[in-house]
């Protein structure tokens, strides 16, 4: 069932007899659904109507028309473009992103709350109660209607803007902003009036034939109710009622996209989060990694060495490292003129340790726009994480683990030694980090074009390619760019199976499905399951626009999970020994997230 959408129970079983009971208003709805996806496949697009609805990330935080790694209103363009482009009435909706902005929100940092957004929809309260059949029900918590929330005081207020059959909606507002627990702990929770009022808009006076949510995430899946098998009286069953809905969600949350599957009963279509980047050093800290290079050209000079480390240890204390280096020597009296080379060695390679880790802190770098081409820094950021990992399930070992091999060193001490601050090992562990980077760029940079971007992959591993370098004794480029690195004797038999990898995963990244996927659902049509999670642990993830689920729970931990969980195992109890004088701890608690094993396969509950 990968991939299933409707999840409705339409019947059950009768425990003393096994007898099937049908749920009538289940059945009715199942039907209801059912004919509006089958709708969506005769219906002529040009009088098809779609709402788009975007909502505001953190829910009720952030400004209007955001969402977790997307930059929504350039993808809202690209989605108008490309519905245009296949014959959608689109009236005459801007095709530049301030533009649309403008339209729908009369200020570009609008929040929820703002009067600035604008109006398209006022609905007096007795057309409200006429079209919603459960707004009595939401008296108990907010009053009457209209009541405070999406409301002018006499009407209930819809925000957004249509062009042609498409109309670009605010949701509303969760409304238990000021008292959550309220949500989680009253009986009776439910969404405001102005809320109710939005999704009737949709069905019932604009009559949309879909609803395409963008992106990660609103909260018509959060509203109160089962957590699975909605039942009439569930609010993202009574809210969506019988709309198809389509949901952009981000490819690495398939936890919540399983919520909004099961809840709200979304098609999801998974977008690429962006890649995540080195953070990099600034002001004191890119000033102590410049002490240290110095030091590591002059640790013989018995004059100049000791007095750089004496710098380095104040600008340690400057930036604050001493919260993390325990033994870094205090600055009262301290001279390194005093210590030993060892002891300096000693000294610098913690703190190199603890610089390098800063700088190695992975941040996703941008916001993502739907069906735009990575540029190629991008996709060197995603192939360089992609690399690291040895994924023996597949016969690859990690581009890491070839380069130390080539100098006799093996990956894990080469790391186990950066991390307890050994200068030399910091040192090779950084060179390791830089020659990969190189040769996955020079990967990448065989198949970017004049715009910086990668819109199709070369085959680097064509045989006549792969004949005529044999004779010539040419290298490939990525080989030589880990010589140039410093790393003359890297094999490149042993490079070859992780570049084919590199290579495979490349076209995944570019072959992006992310536009045709949204109008394969608005059109009615099949969409093709794939995982969802992290496309660096696992690139079947990729390519993105596909309708994502989660995994098999019978079929985690996997290989690669369990063998990265060992690693982390390992530097746990180490750390925890070092740190209790050798002793080992007597018991360890785990707090097992399905988020958190969903995305890695594993690893936690591996551990």
């Amino acid at each position: 069932i990968d991939g299933a959408i409707e999840p409705i129970i339409y019947a059950g079983r009768e425990g003393a007899t096994g007898r099937s009971v049908p749920l009538a208003d289940r059945v009715n709805l199942l039907a209801d659904r059912a004919m509006k996806w089958s709708n969506l496949r005769s219906k002529p697009v040009e009088d098809k109507k779609i709402a788009i609805t975007i909502f505001s990330f953190p829910p009720d935080k952030g400004n209007v028309g955001t969402a977790a790694y997307l930059d929504v209103f350039d993808s809202i363009k690209a989605v108008l473009k490309q519905l245009k482009s296949d014959g959608y009435d689109v009236g005459d909706a801007p095709m530049e992103k301030e533009a649309i902005m403008e339209s729908v929100l009369n200020d570009p940092e609008a929040k929820i709350s703002s009067p600035e957004l604008n109006v398209a929809y006022r609905m007096s309260t007795d057309e409200y109660y006429e079209l919603t059949p459960y707004a009595t029900d939401l008296e108990e918590n907010w009053g009457p209607a209209p009541g405070n929330l999406n409301s002018d005081g006499a009407n209930l207020v819809v925000y957004g803007k249509q062009f042609g059959n498409v109309f670009i909606g605010v949701q509303p507002s969760f409304g238990y902003e000021g008292d959550p627990m309220r949500l989680l702990f009253a009986k009776s929770a439910s969404p405001h009036h102005g809320f109710a009022a939005y999704y009737t808009y949709l069905e019932k006076i604009f009559k949309a034939d879909a609803v395409l949510h963008f992106g990660t995430h609103g909260s018509l899946e959060f509203m109160p109710g089962k957590q699975v098998g909605m039942s009439g009286t569930c609010y993202p069953d009574r809210l969506i009622n019988s709309l198809p809905s389509a949901y952009l969600y981000a490819a690495n949350n398939p936890s919540e996209a399983t919520i909004a599957k099961r809840r709200s009963y979304s098609a999801t279509v998974s977008y690429l989060t962006p890649p995540a980047e080195n953070a990099g050093l600034y002001k004191g800290l890119k000033e102590l990694k410049e002490l240290i290079s110095s030091y590591q050209g002059l640790r013989e000079n018995e004059g100049r060495g000791p007095a750089i480390v004496n710098s380095i240890v104040s600008t340690a204390w400057t930036c604050n490292l001493d919260k993390d280096i325990d033994d870094l020597p205090n600055l009262d009296g301290y001279d390194a003129a005093n210590d030993d080379a060892e002891r300096r060695d000693d000294i610098v390679g913690k703190v190199y340790s603890q610089i390098m880790q800063i700088e190695s802190r992975l941040l996703p770098c941008g916001l993502h726009t739907v069906g735009v081409p990575p540029t190629a820094e991008e996709a060197v950021a995603t192939l360089v994480n992609i690399a690291q990992l040895d994924r023996p399930e597949d016969e690859i070992e990690g581009l890491p683990r070839v380069v130390a091999s080539s100098v006799g060193r093996e990956i894990n001490e080469v790391y186990r030694g950066n991390n307890q601050g050994v200068l030399e090992d910091v040192e090779l562990n950084t060179k390791i980090v830089e020659a990969s980077r190189a040769a996955v760029y020079a990967l990448v940079k065989q198949s970017t074009n004049s715009d910086g971007r990668v819109k199709e992959v070369k085959n680097m591993f064509d045989e006549m390619g792969s004949f005529f370098g044999g004779l010539t004794g040419q290298k490939k480029p990525w080989t030589k760019a880990i010589i140039d690195a410093g790393f003359p004797d890297v094999d490149e038999e042993r490079l070859a199976p992780v570049f084919t990898y590199l290579e495979f995963c490349l076209k995944q990244v570019v072959a992006n499905n992310e536009l045709g996927g949204i109008m394969e659902l608005l059109n009615g049509e099949f969409l093709m399951p794939a995982p969802g999670g992290d496309p660096i642990r696992n690139p079947d993830v990729l390519p993105t626009g596909r309708n994502m689920h989660a995994l098999d729970p019978s079929a985690i931990p996997t290989t690669a999970a369990v063998e990265v969980s060992e690693a982390v195992v390992r530097k746990l109890l180490e750390k925890l020994s070092d740190e209790n004088d050798g002793a080992y701890p007597e018991s360890i608690a785990f707090t097992l997230w399905g988020t958190d094993n969903i995305k890695t396969y594993g690893e936690s509950l591996a551990q």
